[in-house]
């Protein structure tokens, strides 16, 4: 019984000892294993974003009023599909109408005035052209008496020089000499009256043409003084024309109407007032705000990303791909703002739409366990 009893103990310690060595070598490839991992795994390593959210690549317009006034019409609903130009409200404009019709009363009755003052122009102008051919006939024909009259006198006094020869030969009478010498004077006088015609008629006619000239420089006065008031007036219309159509406020762009007020029909509203959005047609993209410490240095076009929704838990959901595009370089509000492009050929069963809210991881680095011990000890030691 001794001996059987021995032979079992010394079994059982061969079996124990087996043990101890395989467990000491498992334990040994484990280390082993975790210290390759630690020395040449990698690990990536995330910034998180403090907030962001999805929007649409190119910016919203904001629907604001130019100037205070009551709202005479709302056309803002949300989700309401707007193209560009389309009025979205309109302010009281009824004063601006009211002095635009009477300036373009003011207007049309100076324009009318223009054109009965450029018909008397026409007027003046035909009756001038007029005298002028009946002032050269009267010139001619007082042209032409005067000759004839200067051919008499001419006349007359080869005659008077005949009979003057006559007399002093004594072969005429004192009557017949006398005779003819006042039929000679009285020739050299008719012809001295038709040279002073023709004067009279010339200055007659020279007087009544500056007579109509200067009435139709007048008249030509009267037009460029009406007209430019008429400029005048045609200004103050555009310019009342600007106000009116400043008072009716149109979409800037294509798109919907993504948030809009609740103001109706007699409201007033003041000048600046925001009342509402357009979210443009486009590319969905991610903006995200980071501290400066995570964004400044770290983050870089091209990095990946991934985005967590706060209305979709991203266990369920999970998370939307995204690219790191652009980062400011400029802290801003205490934070830096990066754009980020979404992975468009990711399937996903979120509705992805402008506006929807969540948080940005973006992997800034791949390192190994042990360069990360050892980054965090320093950091450690340092913060001691």
């Amino acid at each position: 019984m001794a001996t059987g009893f021995h032979h079992t103990l010394r079994t059982l310690r061969a079996d124990g000892f087996g043990r101890s060595l395989a467990s000491i070598g498992v334990v040994a490839l484990l280390i082993g294993a975790w210290a390759a991992w630690c020395v040449r795994g990698k690990i990536s390593l995330y910034e998180t974003s403090t907030n962001a959210r999805l929007e649409i690549d190119r910016a919203a317009y904001a629907v604001q009023s130019p100037l205070g006034g009551n709202v005479t019409g709302m056309n803002l609903a949300i989700g309401r599909e707007v193209k560009r130009g389309d009025v979205l409200f309109e302010l009281d404009s009824r004063a601006e109408e009211l002095q635009r019709d009477e300036e373009r009363s003011r207007l049309g009755a100076m324009e009318r005035e223009i054109d009965a003052l450029r018909s008397q122009i026409a007027v003046e102008e035909k009756a001038r052209l007029d005298e002028q051919r009946m002032a050269g006939m009267a010139e001619e024909v007082a042209r032409a008496n005067a000759r004839e009259a200067e051919a008499l006198a001419g006349q007359a006094a080869a005659e008077a020089a005949r009979l003057t020869a006559l007399r002093a030969g004594s072969l005429i009478s004192v009557r017949e000499y006398e005779a003819g010498q006042s039929e000679g004077r009285r020739r050299r006088a008719a012809a001295d009256s038709m040279a002073k015609e023709v004067q009279r008629v010339e200055e007659d006619r020279r007087a009544k043409d500056s007579e109509r000239g200067t009435r139709i420089r007048k008249l030509e006065t009267d037009i460029s003084r009406l007209a430019g008031q008429a400029e005048v007036a045609r200004s103050t219309l555009a310019r009342l024309g600007h106000e009116v159509e400043r008072r009716k406020v149109r979409a800037a762009t294509d798109g919907r109407i993504g948030e809009a007020a609740v103001v109706r029909a007699g409201g007033v509203v003041g000048e600046g007032e925001r009342l509402g959005s357009i979210v443009p047609e486009g590319q969905l993209a991610v903006v995200a705000q980071f501290p400066p410490p995570a964004a400044l240095g770290r983050l870089r076009p091209g990095q990946h990303a991934r985005l967590r929704l706060t209305g979709y838990p991203w266990i369920q959901y999970g998370a939307v791909a995204a690219t790191v595009a652009r980062v400011s370089s400029e802290v801003r509000d205490g934070s830096v703002r990066v754009e980020l492009t979404v992975d468009a050929a990711q399937n996903t069963t979120i509705p992805l739409q402008h506006g929807l809210p969540g948080s940005v991881e973006v992997e800034v680095e791949r390192i190994s366990p042990a360069r990360l011990l050892t980054r965090l000890a320093g950091r450690t030691v340092a913060g001691q």
